[in-house]
């Protein structure tokens, strides 16, 4: 017999598992990518919190793939709160990528 609900259920799952692990990723990533004095002048917390607060739920999410576990829960509202409050905060006094510079060893290309 088919199972339409156990299918349905599994289906869930794994969207909730590889979006929590999408949502994870790209916070760390995009934090890795972004100035460490910009932290702090957004006011938020440093830099090295918030990649060891990423970092850490990211790692949770790989070891433990349920994407219903308290935990992970806890890992996606952080990097919720990276991507919806601190990465705006940071992209407005200037914090995203590090500048391109045409500066060479001796002078300007």
């Amino acid at each position: 017999m088919f199972d339409v609900f156990g299918s349905f259920q599994d289906l869930v799952f794994w969207v909730l598992a590889i979006g929590s692990l999408g949502l994870k990723g790209f916070a760390l990533v995009d934090a890795l990518r972004v100035r460490t004095e910009a932290f702090t002048l957004a006011g938020k917390q440093t830099k090295n919190i918030w990649l060891l607060i990423l970092g850490i739920a990211l790692a949770v999410n790989v070891v433990m793939l349920n994407p219903i576990n308290f935990i992970n829960i806890i890992g996606v509202v952080a990097a919720a709160v990276y991507v919806v409050d601190v990465r705006p905060a940071v992209k407005q006094v200037g914090g995203g990528r590090k500048p391109e510079s045409h500066e060479g060893p001796y002078g300007p290309w």
